[in-house]
């Protein structure tokens, strides 16, 4: 319209509304552009606060101050936020400076070098054994049309370890049934990798097709893998309420659900003598250190096998007294 001011294209929240675009034209996945935006766009609100509009106003103090405000920051129950959340929150402003800077917007990325904080390492909560996991998979009525879904669901986590939106993700001919392999076609980070599939979760999908998939696809058929009763995609909300009802249902109190399988798979692969890196590849791990938290999970085992084969952790019994001397 005439005569209205254009929004400045220059300043931070004009650089937003490009590096959003930007990230639309690269097919970024809609949690990306979600996450992303609400959190540069809150450090956006707070730099023009305190009179900080344009990129090049934005120093390494000042995106340390920042960092500083959210160590400070309280939620409404009165308590601080999660380092989780903190350094998510600076890295996706490091991200978006470096974008600028990449884009010559700026002349550097004053947020290149701040110190995120160390997150501890977090051991996974619950962990299924052998005979818990049979018992969950053994809770839904295979003779119902859901049942035999939620149990092939059910055993494709087990078998896998994908993620609950990976699974949600899955098309039809994304099973290799000859070649015993699925395709992760969007894994974190849009990722593409293929992982083994046992014969057993196998012979339930092969079943699942058979005789509950074409019941439950109504109109357009939507090629995914899983479908909810009204003959759509399955939602991932879906999945945990499911999983979490059966891991109720077999009587295990310790609580978990669709993620559950992954922490699962991984331990008792670990445990059954599985090289770390042939596991990060199957969970898609972009780092060695986020699989390493499994090999303390499965330090039971390792215990077990030093007790049984170290020449000095054989029970002999105490020390008797030293002999007496003549």
């Amino acid at each position: 319209m005439a005569g209205q001011p254009q929004p400045d294209t220059a300043s931070l929240a004009g650089r937003l509304a490009q590096y959003v675009e930007w990230m639309r034209f690269h097919h970024f996945s809609t949690e990306t552009l979600r996450s992303r935006t609400s959190q540069v766009r809150q450090f956006v609100a707070w730099c023009e606060e305190r009179g900080l509009v344009r990129p090049s106003e934005v120093t390494k103090p000042i995106v340390e101050r920042y960092q500083a405000y959210l160590f400070d920051l309280r939620k409404n129950d009165g308590a601080p936020l999660a380092l989780h959340t903190q350094r998510s929150r600076l890295d996706v402003v490091r991200v978006f400076f470096k974008w600028m800077a990449r884009q010559n917007h700026i002349l550097y990325n004053p947020a290149s070098d701040i110190d995120l904080p160390r997150l501890p390492r977090i051991l996974p909560k619950h962990v299924l054994t052998a005979e818990e996991a049979e018992r969950v998979l053994a809770v839904p009525d295979v003779e119902t049309l859901l049942g035999l879904r939620d149990r092939t669901i059910l055993e494709v986590l087990y078998s896998t370890g994908i993620r609950r939106i990976e699974l949600v993700r899955l098309a039809v001919y994304d099973l290799n049934a000859h070649g015993g392999t699925l395709m992760i076609r969007e894994g974190k980070g849009r990722h593409q990798r293929i992982v083994p599939i046992g014969e057993r979760a196998i012979a339930w999908i092969k079943r699942y097709l058979a005789e509950t998939r074409p019941r439950l696809a109504v109109g357009p058929d939507p090629e995914s893998l899983f479908l909810w009763k009204d003959g759509g995609p399955i939602k991932a909300h879906e999945i945990t309420r499911m999983a979490h009802a059966c891991v109720l249902a077999a009587g295990i109190d310790r609580g978990g659900s669709a993620h559950v399988f992954r922490h699962t798979m991984a331990t008792l692969m670990l445990e059954g003598g599985a090289d770390i890196r042939f596991i990060q590849a199957i969970l898609g791990h972009a780092k060695i250190e986020s699989t390493e938290v499994y090999a303390h999970v499965a330090i039971g085992k390792l215990k077990e096998v030093h007790a049984a084969t170290h020449p000095a952790s054989m029970p002999q019994g105490p020390p008797g007294p030293p002999p007496a001397s003549g």
